[in-house]
């Protein structure tokens, strides 16, 4: 993908290479689609498949009857949007029909911020959190910022301040 700010090309980590590969290798590309309206709750301007927390979508047939199997992984182990999520893609398989669907939490590999595109970086300094490869002020642009906490609105975030126009942000931390 060229980047019209940096003229230069994106390269994709390998991480998030597969994830892209099992999707449209997928038996069930229509859920994929559908599952793309489900948004992290914490950060709801992104879907849990543009911040990388959904892994995999299976349909299984048996005497008669399917069902589907959602994957995700959590950005953190103790993460607790998790559950919201869980019922945010049951409830919306649910809307199309869909009535026997098993939510598969798995913890390896373990979620990492590879899994972010440049699309998804941009989503989150458009929403006010700096992105994992940069403490630059979302609201004013600004280098100069200083880290307050290790930990701010939720663990994968640290809290910062911009020196220059005062404002505290949150930080996406790179894992």
């Amino acid at each position: 993908m060229l980047s019209a700010a940096s003229n230069c090309i994106e390269l994709m980590p390998q991480a998030r290479f597969e994830m892209n590969q099992r999707r449209a290798q997928s038996n069930a590309a229509h859920l994929w689609d559908l599952l793309d309206a489900v948004t992290d709750p914490e950060i709801p301007v992104m879907s849990i498949w543009e911040l990388g927390v959904l892994q995999d979508v299976c349909i299984t047939h048996n005497q008669g009857s399917q069902a589907v199997t959602v994957v995700i992984t959590p950005t953190y182990s103790g993460c607790p949007a998790l559950s919201v999520m869980s019922q945010d893609i049951i409830s919306a398989l649910a809307k199309a029909g869909y009535e026997n669907v098993c939510v598969e939490i798995r913890l390896a590999p373990a979620w990492t911020t590879d899994w972010l595109s440049g699309a998804t970086k941009n989503k989150l300094r458009n929403y006010g959190i700096a992105p994992p490869d940069s403490t630059t002020c979302p609201q004013c642009g600004s280098e100069c910022t200083k880290l307050i906490s290790e930990f701010a609105s939720t663990a994968c975030k640290s809290l910062y301040r911009c020196l220059a126009c005062q404002e505290p942000f949150d930080h996406f931390k790179s894992i």
